[in-house]
């Protein structure tokens, strides 16, 4: 897994117009090659009577599936330019679909290079791009007598914090991030004297926007 990537974080979409056609931009965020497709053909059915619906997607840890789609504009001039968005914004995961509806001038390949630019860069801002961080959840079961000690020192760090529940003993869910996740368990014994009971728990991704 990787120790942080960035993505959108929803489905939006935006409509420019350049020299009276327009370009509606549409940005989502998928999971699988099989989900790109799908929320590419959703787009052609919905704007059937669109000129084009050109679309790029990036997908896996590595980049391994990408594709890009020109839907009849001339070789080069949209699939192209709305993967070269993708990677030029570090973007994974993500499915992008440029919707033209022709306005009757012509913009030579030049211009539609440009114009399915702009169409990927307005619709991956309306989906709003977000950096995703691995953390590891790490429990942390301390006694009454060393819990305001505990979260004052977490709060010092600026550590994530999840769920406490106080029971005979009370239970903090830490979630540092994954590659700071063994300099972390050092850390909590430290502040404890060795007193706390520790367990780590599932990796997760956490958008960075969510922090609070």
């Amino acid at each position: 897994m990787l120790p942080r990537y960035s993505t959108v974080r929803q489905y939006g979409s935006q409509e420019i117009v350049i020299k009276k056609s327009r370009f509606i931009g549409h940005a989502k965020p998928v999971a699988t090659e099989e989900e790109a497709i799908a929320f590419i053909e959703e787009l052609k059915k919905k704007y059937w009577d669109a000129t084009h619906n050109c679309s790029a997607y990036m997908i896996g840890d590595r980049d391994q599936y990408q594709k890009a789609l020109d839907d009849g504009e001339p070789s080069g001039t949209a699939g192209k330019p709305i993967l070269e968005v993708i990677k030029h914004r570090g973007l994974k995961n993500i499915a992008v679909v440029v919707t033209r509806y022709f306005g009757g001038i012509m913009l030579g390949a030049g211009g539609l290079v440009r114009a399915y630019t702009d169409g990927a860069v307005a619709g991956i801002d309306a989906a709003v791009p977000i950096e995703y961080v691995l953390h590891r959840e790490v429990f942390v079961d301390v006694d009454y007598t060393w819990y305001g000690k505990l979260e004052n020192e977490l709060r010092g760090k600026g550590y994530l914090v999840g769920d406490v529940s106080f029971t005979d003993r009370v239970n903090v869910l830490c979630l540092p991030e994954e590659g700071d996740s063994e300099r972390f368990l050092a850390w909590i014994t430290d502040v404890t004297q060795g007193q706390a009971l520790l367990a780590t728990g599932e990796a997760k991704y956490i958008a960075m926007g969510d922090r609070p």
